[in-house]
């Protein structure tokens, strides 16, 4: 009884506070750039892997990181993303870090419900129920870090942990990338993007908090070199992502792996739990597990991935297949909805080619 009259009592505190009435929404508004800007970006990826002929699955090609940069549907979701970076890092300056973070899960909803109308692939219910509970997960989480959370003075120590940590991210996903990448498929690239993400939110914030402060020394800027090259190496990770996987898993797991390793260093590191009861560190721990579980499951039931790996029989495209067999079924073809049909005498299109009017 006591537990839930503390509750209620520092929730009232909670919505009293300016900095938070602000900082949600703010970073709500990002969510929604973040899932538009998912798509677009997704969509310039798939047209460039056809234009050039190459599956980027294992690694986007330095030619085909120079197409990106003059498709029209890539740039305008860069600007997007931009927007929702913009909105993030002024939540970050107004409400705590365990508490902007993790309301980038409601891009999920948004992302998965655009990629369905788009992709023609309506979700099944094993893959709504992973959504479930990557949404619920992290909402469960924010509810209670929304209570709790407290901003706390960050030191050079803990700087220099953060730093290292991050170093050593960056080590072994260079080398599990150097040495498995034609292994990998879009969950390493999704969670990889996550966990550097997630440093580069706490280091903006970092950042943001010692520029008020009037504290910009040498320290400051190795942060924002850190900050600049982990973005750099995660956005990288995101658009190989986008070339062997649906937009929506990869929203999947940017709103939930970067907030939860965003969150741990604000807990651990920066203190910024240290006014949570024990069963409240216990809520964090169940409402992380269950929203990592639905990112994995996502991965496992998305229906675009089963489609594309020919283990859910889906019929893709407007155009219906050829006539098939008395009693038998009609199998899912292998090429992508987004690829213009081939016919035998058709010349074969040159990759460098022009491309159609509406072809952005």
């Amino acid at each position: 009884m006591n537990a839930v009259e503390d509750v209620g009592d520092q929730l009232v505190g909670a919505f009293q506070n300016p900095g938070l009435l602000l900082g949600i929404p703010l970073a709500l508004a990002g969510a929604v750039f973040m899932s538009l800007g998912a798509q677009y970006q997704h969509r310039g990826v798939e047209k460039v892997e056809r234009l050039s002929g190459a599956d980027g699955a294992s690694g986007l090609t330095l030619n085909q990181i120079k197409r990106l940069l003059t498709r029209p549907s890539w740039l305008v979701g860069t600007l997007m993303l931009g927007l929702a970076v913009i909105c993030q890092l002024a939540a970050l300056v107004q409400a705590p870090l365990i508490v902007v973070q993790p309301l980038g899960a409601i891009a999920l909803v948004i992302t998965t419900l655009l990629n369905a109308r788009i992709s023609g692939h309506s979700p099944t219910r094993q893959s709504l129920t992973a959504i479930v509970c990557c949404v619920g997960g992290i909402f469960l989480f924010v509810f209670f870090a929304a209570i709790y959370a407290t901003e706390q003075e960050v030191t050079d120590r803990e700087l220099f942990v953060i730093l290292a940590l991050l170093l050593v991210v960056i080590i072994v996903l260079g080398a599990c990338w150097l040495i498995l990448r034609h292994r990998m498929r879009a969950l390493f690239y999704v969670i990889g993007a996550g966990v550097l993400y997630g440093f580069v939110a706490t280091l903006a914030k970092v950042v943001i908090k010692r520029i008020e402060a009037g504290q910009f020394e040498w320290i400051t800027a190795i942060c924002v070199l850190a900050l600049v090259s982990a973005a750099a190496v995660g956005a990288y990770f995101v658009q190989t992502a986008y070339s062997s996987g649906p937009p929506d898993l990869v929203i999947a797991g940017l709103t939930v792996v970067d907030p939860l390793v965003a969150v741990l260093i604000g807990m651990v590191v920066l203190g910024e739990a240290a006014a949570a009861p024990w069963w409240v560190l216990v809520i964090f721990a169940v409402a992380g597990a269950i929203a990592v579980w639905g990112v994995v499951g996502l991965a496992r039931y998305h229906p675009q991935v089963l489609s594309d790996s020919q283990e859910l029989g889906i019929v893709r495209g407007s155009t219906p297949s050829a006539e098939a067999a008395p009693g038998e079924e009609a199998t899912a073809s292998p090429q992508r909805t987004d690829a213009p049909p081939q016919t035998p005498d058709a010349p074969r299109r040159d990759a460098d080619g022009p491309t159609r009017p509406d072809d952005s």
